[in-house]
């Protein structure tokens, strides 16, 4: 709400998120990315949804990928509801805010930029290309914001044709991605987990592998194999 309303909010975001923009465009998908990527052409999973927000794994060749919470390399307006490329509005923000080229911005651990506030103060947020709106947030789901409702409903019908359902590097905290465990095993499907530590569901798991996603193509398959007497599984 804060962001909605606020216009200084936005401001700091967007001049942070200028910033912090090269980090974020620079991520390269790793091995467990590229391993989901290969279980789907294999037809060993039918699918793929996730909680993450940075598009690694389409990077990685992943097919018809459901972002549960939407995308970092979109930008929606709130005002038109159109959506625009995120590195169009960079490139815009570029251009209008070259004072800001120069300076020496820390990344924190949690991937955020950190900026004085007085170079904050006079950033020119970014406009909509589509009605030159300036109410403009990336296309992801805040904190405290609903998954799109044709998301939730996509994702549904994805566990809901599934034979089963491989769960990789997720504590399951979040309400959007448990409930798709919940609906599997109501279903009688099973649910096989690889993660370091709790999860929410693990009370549901028929099987679970403690390891860090990481450790690639082995593990994802020896799960996936192990997940599903029949194909199609999403992770």
């Amino acid at each position: 709400k804060e962001f909605v309303g606020n216009p200084a909010a936005r401001q700091r975001y967007w001049a942070r998120a200028m910033l912090g923009w090269p980090r974020i465009r620079a991520a390269q998908a790793n091995a467990a990315h590229r391993a989901l990527a290969a279980l789907q052409v294999e037809n060993a999973i039918s699918g793929l949804i996730t909680q993450n927000v940075d598009t690694l794994h389409s990077q990685a060749g992943s097919q018809d990928v459901i972002e549960l919470h939407g995308s970092l390399h979109r930008v929606l307006c709130l005002d038109c509801q159109q959506r625009s490329e995120r590195a169009d509005i960079q490139e815009q923000m570029l251009e209008q805010n070259p004072y800001l080229l120069g300076v020496d911005a820390i990344q924190a651990p949690d991937g955020d930029t950190l900026l004085d506030p007085a170079f904050e103060a006079g950033f020119k947020v970014p406009r909509c290309p589509h009605c030159e709106g300036d109410r403009l947030k990336p296309d992801v789901v805040f904190f405290g914001e609903n998954v799109a409702p044709q998301t939730a409903a996509k994702a549904t019908s994805s566990v809901e044709q599934a034979g089963g359902l491989l769960v990789v590097g997720t504590s399951l905290m979040a309400w959007s991605a448990f409930r798709l465990c919940k609906a599997m095993v109501e279903q009688g499907k099973p649910v096989i987990a690889i993660n370091h530590g709790k999860t929410r569901a693990d009370e549901l798991l028929e099987m679970k592998i403690e390891a860090s996603c990481e450790q690639g193509t082995a593990v994802d398959r020896r799960a996936a194999q192990r997940a599903l007497e029949q194909p199609n599984c999403p992770p």
